[in-house]
């Protein structure tokens, strides 16, 4: 029996999973850290909390779980996708990473279309318009605001991929985390040197780039001495979390799609063929399938929504939580289920962070639309619930516009855990909602690495022989009421489009 190991860069934490070759998970571990935000919209993360927790969750897998480390046949990398790190000659890291939610980069965005002769020609190469969130507005910003650390810097990673430097020495990325730099050649899965050129980036400062199950190193013998690995165990690309979130939830053939709620939102499709939105709402990447893509919806806030309003007015439930010795979220659910669907006429935009899909409006922040003296906190988090829901349902609708037939449909994260979410997507989506029994990108990656150790001939071979569906929530009678609150929702960011460009410049 040989054993995978995933690693997840998370946001609000890195998490690790040892797995047998059937996908089954047999130790885990999960080390948090924090996120910074100096001024309003931005975001940052220290590297270093990264490598720490990383240290730390292999050792402690390998201890739970003690399977000797010389039978670990290859390991995977996930992580957040679009940070920018940056690295001197020496690998010091310059400054904190500027992380995916990150949004200060509208200005350097609208200079990005302008130096490429516009946003067609942009998409038409990366398959994306310049949005925020991407990591080529990041360094654009540090090339302006911050010349000195520019001057210095060596080397350019994402957050997976310094991970992946830390480990084996190597620098690379792969296909799908790399194409939300807005530098690599979505189509031909390869750096653009169209864009690098206009930009002012030298190729020199990035990766090689792979292809998902390729083994891109072998861990060293320092970190075998730091960690309990086995020196030369080899590292395969691995994937952006959304792509390997993918392929734990088995959607690596086309007509499947899944939806995970996490600290964003995302709906997921995989294609056989590069399918482009031409009004750039939706993220065309490359997938971890070899030769295939995807194409992804984004909500900035969505797991995050629902955190922030726990985190700020849910103090006597998380203390009773913690007395029970339960989830705080559990609590949160009984309360959603007091209220009636549409929470007594409130309504809640998911803007914590700015907004992808379909807006693409930095600007625009969180609102409760409809709020009175009659409305109770139980209204409050439903709404927060539902205008998530229906942010997704924005998604999930703009693929159909673009011809993707969708025929199968997961949910993963930490909010599909709630039976109350699962079934307002079902009801909106109008069709069955299949949790996974798993652990998501870090089994993803993990199967990647299985691929690239020649343990599965394929990466659908590999998600035939480990996954596993659970709960199925199918539409019911009250989808008609969801949909016509949708139809409500979906009037009230164009009413206050203008609203949102005057408090920026407030």
């Amino acid at each position: 029996m040989a054993y995978l190991l995933g690693i997840d860069i998370g946001t609000s934490g890195t998490k690790t999973v040892l797995f047998d070759e059937k996908g089954n998970g047999l130790a885990s571990y999960t080390g948090e850290y924090g996120m910074q935000q100096p001024k309003n919209g931005w975001a940052e993360q220290h590297p270093q909390d990264w490598w720490e927790a990383v240290v730390d969750g292999i050792r402690a897998v390998l201890q739970k779980s003690g399977v000797n480390a010389g039978e670990i046949a290859g390991i995977g990398l996930s992580g957040q996708m679009h940070g920018l790190t940056m690295l001197d000659k020496d690998n010091k890291v310059l400054r904190p990473a500027i992380i995916w939610c990150d949004q200060r980069t509208a200005q350097e965005c609208a200079e990005i279309e302008a130096l490429m002769g516009g946003r067609d020609r942009l998409i038409a190469i990366t398959a994306n318009p310049a949005l925020t969130g991407f990591t080529a507005g990041k360094i654009r910003w540090v090339q302006k605001h911050e010349p000195e650390i520019y001057e210095k810097c060596a080397h350019i990673l994402l957050p997976k991929d310094y991970i992946r430097l830390m480990l084996t020495g190597e620098y690379a990325t792969e296909v799908s985390d790399a194409s939300g730099m807005q530098l690599l050649d979505v189509p031909g899965r390869c750096w653009s040197d169209t864009v690098l050129e206009k930009l002012g980036i030298d190729k020199a400062l990035l990766g090689k780039v792979y292809e998902s199950p390729e083994v891109t190193g072998v861990i060293t013998p320092r970190v075998a001495e730091l960690t309990g690995l086995k020196a030369g165990t080899p590292v395969v690309g691995g994937a952006g979390d959304n792509a390997a979130a993918a392929v734990g939830t088995g959607v690596v053939r086309s007509g499947r799609a899944f939806t995970t709620i996490g600290t964003s939102g995302v709906v997921f499709a995989h294609t056989d063929m590069v399918t482009i939105d031409p009004l750039g709402r939706a993220h065309t990447f490359c997938c971890a399938v070899p030769g295939a893509w995807h194409v992804m919806g984004v909500t900035q806030a969505a797991g995050l929504s629902l955190k922030w309003f726990r985190d700020t007015l849910c103090a006597d439930e998380v203390a009773v939580a913690n007395q029970m010795g339960c989830d705080s979220y559990d609590l949160i659910n009984k309360q959603v289920a007091q209220s009636p669907i549409g929470a007594n006429r409130l309504f809640y935009l998911p803007y914590l962070m700015g907004e992808r899909t379909p807006h693409l409006d930095s600007d625009c922040r969180g609102a409760f639309v409809g709020l009175s003296a009659m409305h109770q906190k139980r209204d409050m988090v439903r709404a927060v619930m539902e205008g998530v829901a229906y942010s997704l349902k924005d998604c999930q609708s703009l693929f159909g516009q673009m011809g993707l037939n969708i025929n199968h449909m997961a949910a993963c994260g930490g909010g599909a855990k709630s039976p109350i979410w699962r079934q307002m997507l079902a009801d909106l989506y109008g069709c069955d909602i299949m949790t996974v029994k798993g652990e998501g990108p870090a089994l993803g990656v993990a199967l990647l690495a299985g691929v690239g150790a020649g343990i599965y001939s394929s990466v659908p071979e590999a998600c035939d022989a480990a996954i596993q569906y659970g709960d199925k929530c199918a539409p019911d009678a009250d989808a008609a009421e969801y949909i016509k609150n949708y139809e409500f929702y979906r009037t009230i960011y164009p009413a206050l489009k203008d609203v949102y460009a005057r408090l920026a410049d407030l």
